[in-house]
């Protein structure tokens, strides 16, 4: 054994001794026949007290909001007592399994099918299991500070890794973890994955060597495209680094992408503790699908911070039996998605007008949404057990009455950083604002693994603005504005200070509204819900029904709708005629609007002259801070 797995491995066991001596609940994963997808788990709870012991299936998992109901994958589950005599187990619900009459230990053995490879699901097959725990494991109600003991079985003929952010053991295939939340929010992968490692100094006094980071790579790839990965990733880690001017205390002292890019993986991030679960159909091999990967990893490296550590009140700790209800995903997810850009961008791995245009994209669609008009982003984020992953046989009208917190908060971050910039000539800036959230609240919460002890308000908040602007009343007022009320940053004005111009990007053409329209044979059919108030919204089109002709043209094609949209003049009524679903023909007119829709460019493009003054302001904004 080397020295460092001995210092991880009594690690393990301070963790598991200091739960008040209490035993470990134990699971074996087995994996028969990993080809039909389904996993066997033995879960064995032992020291239970008398009376009846409620064992449960999760209902959300860690980075989720949604309820997903894992319980529906549990099948042939057999119940015994520490003799290996069979019980009953009522169900009082369907997550739920009441164990009464044991003798001080519990013993359920279940099968779970999972052919989801994504970051909330459990996907499985003849390559790799890839586990979202709360999606695969039962718990104990009660007994989430219990510590946790996992041990992997090999299929039959394959020699798999064990990939987590769980505390490794002696044994390869044996990891534990010091209580149950922890343990729910460890995702695994088992495969034959590629490893890369590297570590990062952040400058701290430590007593042991700096933290390594782990990325477990399971693609259809060739080595070249995972050391060039890698390459990327670590350059992203150390630019998350220099923003919060220190490394978290990463448990076990190592950090894991959790990264499989297969064909059959559906698209998906989802940060944890100390590792991120990063999956996609997409291949390095594609620039532009390794471009969204490397977007991903920029994301959820920085929930390590923000999200995992600076954490709201609101979902700490976390309900694994009710949706998680929080006022601060416009922080959480928000201002992560500001970041995770301008990441990109200071690494190196965005160029400047792929970061304009993303801005530019952020404040469209906050801008010309409806949905500002009904709800501030407090209330977007309360939305988000019903948007977050979730879907519906109903229809709804969430494209005209929410905006998601991700871009809503990222619009937001993005005028606060220019504002505070503007306002101290650089002095103080969004950076500041996270790193104080990171002294203030992430990194005296660090006491526990598994848990957040100094969880954020919305108060909070305020206050940490208020501190690193050295202006309370710009503090209050800005959350006023913005995130409490409605109103919109006006970056028109303060993307002047760093020589960018924000203009109308199709100025003088004409614009009925963001309508998504398909072909249908000879005619557009409209695709989703018509925006609240514009032109086409106006004259009565609505979902499902069939736009024909436009200003004398048939619509017969997108080209055809975009052909008749150049030539009409804004402020122009032109006849319109379209069939509802009912049947019932319409011709009437619709005045069009001019596009408002805006980008974001340098104003060297515009014929303008870049300034010293806003050269420095631009300069400070896109490169990395100095630690």
């Amino acid at each position: 054994m080397t020295k460092r797995l001995a210092t991880l491995v009594v690690c393990s066991l301070l963790f598991a001794t200091s739960a008040f001596a209490q035993a470990a609940v134990e699971y074996t994963l087995s994996f028969p026949t990993p080809e039909h997808r389904w996993m066997q788990v033995e879960a064995r709870f032992p020291d239970a007290p008398p009376g009846t012991l409620q064992v449960r299936m999760a209902r959300t998992s860690p980075g989720r909001y949604a309820l997903h109901e894992f319980a529906k994958n549990v099948f042939d589950v057999s119940i015994a007592n520490g003799k290996g005599q069979v019980l009953t187990a009522p169900r009082p619900n369907l997550h739920q399994w009441d164990v009464a009459g044991h003798d001080g230990t519990v013993v359920v053995t279940y099968k779970i099918f999972g052919d989801r490879t994504d970051g909330t699901y459990l996907g499985i097959d003849s390559m790799h299991a890839h586990i979202n725990i709360p999606a695969a494991l039962m718990f104990a109600r009660g007994w989430f500070d219990r510590p946790a003991r996992v041990r992997f079985v090999q299929p039959p003929g394959k020699t798999w890794k064990v990939a987590t952010q769980l505390f490794p053991t002696a044994d390869p295939l044996v990891f534990t973890a010091p209580n149950i939340h922890y343990l729910m929010d460890s995702p695994t992968d088992f495969s034959d994955y590629t490893l890369r490692t590297f570590t990062v100094d952040d400058g701290r006094q430590r007593t042991g060597p700096p933290p390594t980071f782990r990325i477990a790579l399971t693609h259809d790839g060739t080595d070249a495209e995972a050391d060039a990965f890698a390459a990327d990733v670590e350059k992203i880690v150390r630019e998350a680094t220099t923003l919060f001017g220190e490394l978290p205390d990463f448990e076990t002292n190592t950090y894991t992408f959790l990264s499989v890019y297969l064909p059959w993986a559906s698209g998906d991030g989802m940060e944890h503790r100390n590792s991120t679960s990063l999956t996609s159909s997409g291949a390095l091999r594609n620039p532009q699908q390794r471009q969204g990967m490397l977007g991903t990893v920029s994301h959820e490296f920085i929930h390590a911070w923000n999200m995992e550590r600076i954490r709201s009140q609101g979902i700490e700790p976390f309900d694994f039996e009710e949706a998680d209800v929080s006022d601060d995903l416009w922080l959480g997810e928000g201002f992560t998605s500001y970041f995770d850009g301008l990441l990109l961008e200071r690494a190196g791995l965005l160029t400047f007008d792929a970061f304009m245009a993303d801005l530019a994209g952020m404040v469209n669609s906050v801008a010309l949404s409806p949905g500002r008009q009904l709800r501030s982003t407090i209330d977007m984020s309360r939305l988000a057990p019903f948007v977050d992953a979730a879907s519906s046989i109903d229809r709804t009208a969430w494209s005209n009455t929410f905006i998601s917190y991700y871009t809503y908060g990222a619009a937001i971050a993005f005028g606060l950083d220019l504002e505070m910039r503007a306002r101290s000539n650089g002095a103080t800036t969004a950076d500041d604002f996270m790193r104080a959230l990171w002294t203030s609240f992430g990194k005296p919460g660090q006491k526990e693994p598994g848990k957040v002890t100094t969880p954020y308000t919305i108060d909070g908040l305020k206050e940490s603005l208020a501190k690193v602007s050295g202006d309370r009343s710009f503090a209050n007022t800005f959350f006023t504005k913005f995130i409490e009320g409605r109103e919109m940053v006006d970056y028109g004005a303060l993307l002047g200070r760093a020589g960018l111009v924000m203009r109308k990007r199709s100025p003088g053409k004409a614009f009925a509204g963001q309508v998504q329209l398909q072909p249908a044979g000879s005619v557009l059919r409209v695709a989703g819900q018509v925006p609240f108030e514009s032109p086409f919204y106006k004259v009565g089109l609505a979902q499902d029904d069939q736009l024909t002709n436009l200003d004398g043209a048939d619509m017969s094609s997108t080209a055809a709708y975009e052909e008749v949209l150049g030539r009409i003049k804004p402020g122009t009524a032109v006849p319109v005629r379209y069939v509802r679903r009912s049947g019932e023909v319409v011709s009437t007119t619709v005045t069009m609007e001019e596009d408002p829709r805006v980008e974001i460019v340098a104003v060297e493009k515009t014929g303008g002259t870049l300034t010293d003054d806003q050269r420095r302001f631009r300069d400070s904004w896109l490169t990395s801070p100095k630690r």
